[in-house]
């Protein structure tokens, strides 16, 4: 039986997008999957008594090395600040192309902390820095320097000991550009080296908080209880400004979406699964369970997703343990057309992400079709017409053609770049000033005018000749031109509307990266952890690749 590819008219809209949970292909798991069999070493661990000092940590296989140097730093309560405009952070890090040597660690001591106004070198391959969850911190150096395990209960509420603001790579600050590494085999996917960095930076908090403790009490103080280590991730803020990722990088999006589409696919038309297949699929979905209840979050919007998430996984496994049998030809099919039929968005997407657990054959060749070498496509065919032009945007762009924008609502907000905060920003077009400095991520709107210019303009019109006089529209006509080849390239909504949900945008690429869980503390900004539940890196040789479903947090 042949499947279609899912429908990028329906898949690609922002309330489908925003449901989409991390899976095998999301780039924290990858990079765990490649990682594992890499001799893992702390280098250096050069602190003092208050936890300040270098540290390095590294990861080997045959000649190739890429070591994570750190340094800690004092600062007061007053100058730690998660924004981006931060000058002063409790941790900075770079990721370092080989080993470095005394003169390297001196001169990225005097540089990595300073972030974004220090400079680094093309043997730098990404740079991040990070803050203490400070009452959490002092709380576990507390217990331990005193011979006891922390309180269990007030980390699985925060989930982690340092929170990273931002991670750079790829030519950012004077770090290598991509065209320096990308044909790594190690590094083949997407943010694979950004993976590396946040995972290395979780094992140094680890170290961190147990030197502090020890320095402080030698003789009674114990380490941080490996499981409870295990439970604790990296947390992270993110804001608007990861939203224009995904429209400024078409094909890159495309990618991701259709690897995970070709995923699916391939596992609807298996025609007999095995019994092993089904039974590590339905025990992954009945342990993730706890997952879904221990999701905390203040925010009323994701407390009324869970929940129904909740009873619609519940209402699934009831059907899969009563009403199902595994031993139905295409029972994966089937399992996906009733889940459409008897369940939310978020569920469908939930489950789809744990049909892969059983098919590294399915996933591990995808993974490498998720990076994009976007300059190539992006030169528009000048010597189309634009009748051409058009049949596409009536094809790729239906429900957008529908929008009328002559309703307020249809383009009430505008997205713009903050003075103050150098940060994306959506505001009320009606409400504040500021709109003639919109940023171009109306595609909706763009590819609307678009359409109704060229009904007014000569069909055999070449492209080379309409944009002559209509260079206002280079921008879209390229996009144009691009999904036709990728046909999951563009977000299917309209991101200037008065009922958009900005953190949609947000948790679509989260969901790649493999955040587990998302705590969205207003429509534009959510707080996530990395790595909860992930293997210690003296682990990685025999992990269990099902750990994300089987956390005690």
């Amino acid at each position: 039986m042949k499947i279609e590819l899912r429908d990028p008219n329906t898949i690609m809209k922002l309330s489908r997008l925003g449901s989409f949970h991390q899976s095998k292909l999301s780039f924290l798991r990858s990079f765990l999957s490649e990682f594992k069999d890499w001799d893992y070493n702390r280098d250096l661990f050069n602190l003092d008594q208050e936890g300040y000092g270098e540290a390095v940590y590294s990861f080997k296989k045959k000649d190739r090395v890429y070591s994570l140097v750190c340094f800690a730093n004092p600062i007061k309560d007053e100058e730690r600040s998660d924004r981006v405009i931060a000058t002063k952070w409790d941790a900075a890090f770079t990721l370092h192309d080989g080993i470095p040597n005394k003169n390297d660690i001196k001169r990225l001591k005097d540089e990595v902390p300073k972030q974004e106004v220090g400079r680094l070198t093309f043997k730098e391959l990404t740079l991040s820095r990070a803050n203490k969850s400070v009452r959490v911190f002092n709380h576990v150096v507390e217990s331990l320097s005193e011979g006891k395990q922390p309180d269990v209960n007030l980390l699985s509420k925060v989930g982690y000991l340092y929170r990273t603001t931002a991670v750079y790579g790829s030519g950012k600050f004077g770090l290598a550009d991509r065209f320096r590494i990308k044909n790594r085999e190690e590094i083949n996917g997407p943010f694979r080296l950004e993976m590396m960095l946040v995972y290395l930076v979780r094992q140094f908090t680890f170290d961190q908080v147990n030197h502090v403790a020890h320095c402080k009490n030698p003789k009674k103080a114990v380490k941080l209880d490996e499981q409870i280590c295990k439970n604790l991730g990296i947390g992270n803020s993110t804001g608007l400004g990861m939203a224009p990722f995904i429209v400024n990088h078409p094909t890159l999006l495309n990618n991701w979406i259709l690897s995970r589409e070709t995923a699916l696919k391939e596992i609807r038309e298996i025609k007999i699964v095995k019994n092993e297949d089904s039974g590590l699929f339905i025990d992954c979905v009945k342990k993730s369970l706890k997952n879904i209840t221990s999701w905390n979050t203040d925010s009323e919007y994701q407390q009324k997703k869970i929940s129904l998430l909740l009873k619609n996984v519940e209402k699934f496994i009831y059907h899969i343990e009563n009403n199902f049998d595994f031993k139905t030809e295409y029972p994966f099919n089937e399992i996906y057309l009733w889940l459409e039929q008897n369940t939310c968005e978020e569920c469908i997407e939930y489950i789809v992400s744990i049909m892969m657990e059983p098919y590294n054959n399915i996933t591990n060749p995808l993974v490498s079709n998720m990076s994009s070498d976007e300059d190539k496509y992006f030169n528009i065919p000048t010597n189309r017409s634009v009748k051409e032009l058009r049949d596409i945007l009536e094809t790729k762009y239906q429900n957008i053609l529908d929008i009328n924008f002559d309703k307020k609502e249809n383009y009430q907000n505008f997205w713009f770049i903050s003075k103050n905060k150098e940060e994306p920003r959506l505001a009320d077009r009606f409400e504040e000033h500021g709109s003639e400095l919109e940023q171009p991520l109306a595609v909706a709107r763009d590819i609307k005018k678009l359409h109704e210019k060229l009904l007014s303009v000569k069909n055999n019109l070449s492209i080379a000749e309409f944009l002559s006089s209509n260079s206002e529209y280079r921008h879209v006509v390229r996009r144009a031109f691009i999904i036709e080849k990728f046909p999951y390239s563009e977000i299917q909504d309209n991101t200037i509307s008065k009922n958009i949900v900005p953190i949609d945008m947000l948790r679509l690429k989260l969901s790649f990266f493999g955040a587990l869980k998302f705590d969205p503390r207003s429509d534009k900004w959510l707080r996530i952890c990395m790595f909860q539940g992930a293997p210690l890196p003296g682990e990685l040789k025999n992990y269990d690749e099902q750990w994300v479903y089987k956390t005690n947090n």
